[in-house]
C-alpha cells in the first residue's frame, strides 16, 4: 500500500454472497475509508467484483485494534441491514 503509515498491516476479505451487495458494502465504507486519520489509513478495493478487499495500515497496535474493530463493525451492520431489508437474496 503506497503512502503506508506504518509497519502494521491487516487484509480484510469480504465476499458478501453478490456483486449487488459487494457494491453496498463499498459504498458504505468508501467514505470512511477516505477520511484523514492520524495514525492508521484504508484503502478499499473490488477484486473480483463480488469482493471488497479493505487493506488497512496503522502506526502501532492500539490504532490497528481501533480500526479493525471499527470496519469490522460497519462490516456487521451493513450485512445486517441487507439481511434485514431482504438484500441476502440479491
Amino acid at each position: 500500500m503506497s503512502g503506508s503509515v506504518g509497519e502494521w498491516r491487516a487484509t480484510v476479505t469480504v465476499r458478501p454472497g453478490s456483486e449487488k451487495l459487494a457494491a453496498m458494502l463499498e459504498r458504505t465504507l468508501r467514505p470512511e475509508s477516505e477520511r484523514e486519520v492520524p495514525r492508521a489509513r484504508a484503502e478499499l478495493t473490488r477484486s473480483p467484483a463480488d469482493t471488497v478487499v479493505l487493506e488497512i495500515s496503522a502506526r502501532d497496535t492500539g490504532a490497528m485494534r481501533a480500526a479493525l474493530n471499527t470496519y469490522l463493525g460497519w462490516v456487521h451492520l451493513a450485512s445486517a441491514t441487507a439481511n434485514a431489508a431482504g438484500g441476502a437474496r440479491a
